[in-house]
């Protein structure tokens, strides 16, 4: 079929082609005749239309990922339509996640699973049979808990303060790096004599623990960030191995306790493998961004993060805003918002803060301080493995073990009534443990719980609580609030 336009060009249009085109809306241009018409436009280009219809297939709309793959962030989508996503291959993202897991809580948990090594330092290094009492030695675990909970408290509000101030690459290395030479100074004093100023020792690890609590706070809360702009199984990861490094640590130490003959030597093989361990979590994370399905998610995230909001796939995402529109937040917000997340994750944050608020009064200062009822028989189970063996190796692994379990069982919800109960209820774990053989007893003089089974049921239950409710609470928080401000 022949034509001219309104040019006067001549046009060739079949007529299965004139018939499929719409009337376009006249636009005048600068010389006042009709431009932008469909006799003016070229024709369609088969190759053209081929890669729109695929790419519409690829990307359809209201299309979300399954709850295992969907990223808790977003990028925009304008960033995604181009290119297909990658796996991850050789399940390279989930390891490293899981290695820098394990590193986040592995300073805290070498620091207090060296009970034997730092008993030895502050009681003027004479290993006796029948110490002298010493409030520096008896006390210790309240002290660290003390001295890591404060700055930990205080770097989180920081971190979320610098959450879109400073890149989250920044963040991580130098807090690794800050971890990595304070243990490196502790890791020199081990061969150092302190008996002359054991109080100047004490002032001196307590304030690397006040340093390496904060920079830890700054590490985990960071790559908890970073995790939530992937898919779930790479923060299941994260939380699992959190819960492994206790239980690396507990086994790294009863091993070096039982080869080395002297306490110093055990020191050292134990703190040079946190050194080490530290290491790799450095180089392990440069090597997350090299990797296509990192890339994938992270995209212009790495350096210059931008809070950009997309639509919920389900309710339970964003109840607030079901199914609307996709939009970023202004350059200018350099602080997230805290009155919408505070409003919907209170419940959760309480849920959180409680959960952790009785493990740390109980573990380590309450749990291993309780000695067998078997003590003066002088057998190695009763003198040198019933601590390590029955308060840090079983609580991590318990731990461990109730992290795993919210990957296949997610009860109660983030809405239900019985979670903040639950957790509650884990107050009980307080008398619990005072009733049993704790040591030294100035003034509750009744031991109730007078077996060493006791204890052993006592803590294996408070550690799967803790992973089973505290990882509860962690996954459902990202999820209930807006996806620009999961990071947060």
């Amino acid at each position: 079929m022949g034509t001219r336009c309104c040019c006067g060009r001549p046009v060739s249009i079949s007529p299965s082609e004139f018939s499929a085109r719409s009337p376009p809306k006249p636009h005048t241009g600068s010389a006042g005749h009709p431009q932008g018409s469909s006799c003016c436009l070229p024709p369609a280009n088969p190759l053209h239309m081929a890669v729109l219809q695929r790419a519409s297939a690829m990307h359809p709309a209201g299309s979300s990922f399954s709850p295992d793959e969907e990223p808790l962030i977003e990028e925009p989508s304008v960033n995604r339509a181009s290119r297909p996503k990658p796996s991850d291959h050789l399940n390279g993202a989930y390891v490293i996640f899981f290695l820098l897991g394990v590193g986040s809580l592995l300073p805290w948990n070498f620091f207090i699973t060296a009970k034997h090594y730092w008993a030895y330092k502050l009681q003027n290094c004479s290993e006796q049979a029948e110490p002298a009492p010493s409030d520096l030695r008896d006390y210790f675990e309240s002290y660290i808990s003390i001295a890591s909970t404060v700055p930990s408290v205080l770097c989180l509000v920081g971190n979320f303060l610098l959450v879109n101030r400073v890149s989250a690459s920044v963040r991580i290395l130098s807090s690794l790096f800050i971890m990595l030479s304070m243990f490196l100074v502790i890791t020199v004093l081990v061969k150092v004599d302190t008996s002359s100023w054991t109080t100047c020792f004490f002032a001196l690890t307590i304030g690397c623990v006040v340093v390496v609590s904060g920079a830890s706070t700054i590490f985990t809360s960071s790559i908890l960030g970073l995790s939530s702009r992937f898919p779930m199984r790479n923060s299941q990861a994260l939380l699992t191995g959190q819960a492994m490094g206790g239980t690396v640590s507990a086994i790294a130490s009863i091993i070096d306790l039982a080869a080395a003959a002297d306490v110093t030597d055990s020191a050292l093989a134990y703190f040079l493998t946190a050194d080490i361990f530290l290491i790799v979590c450095i180089m392990v994370y440069l090597l997350l961004p090299r990797l296509e399905y990192s890339r994938y998610y992270m995209g212009s995230h790495w350096e210059h993060p931008s809070l950009v909001t997309t639509s919920p796939s389900s309710p339970m995402e964003d109840e607030a805003e079901p199914g609307g529109p996709a939009h970023s937040l202004p350059q200018s917000t350099v602080v997230p918002p805290l009155r919408p997340i505070l409003h919907k994750t209170a419940a959760l944050g309480f849920c959180l803060f409680y959960v952790f608020f009785v493990s740390i009064i109980i573990f380590p200062s309450l749990s291993s301080s309780i000695q067998s009822v078997h003590q003066t028989s002088g057998s190695l189970w009763a003198t040198k493995y019933f601590v390590p063996l029955t308060s840090f190796l079983l609580y991590n692994f318990a731990d461990w073990c109730g992290r795993q379990i919210t990957a296949w069982i997610q009860v109660p919800g983030p809405n239900s009534r019985l979670l903040p109960a639950l957790v509650l209820l884990r107050t009980i774990f307080l008398p619990l443990f005072i009733l049993c053989n704790y040591q030294p007893r100035a003034h509750i003089r009744t031991v109730l719980f007078n077996r060493d089974v006791y204890p052993v049921a006592f803590t294996t239950l408070l550690g799967l609580s803790n992973g089973y409710l505290g990882t509860l609470a962690l996954v459902y928080g990202p999820k209930i609030v807006p996806k620009e401000l999961a990071e947060a």
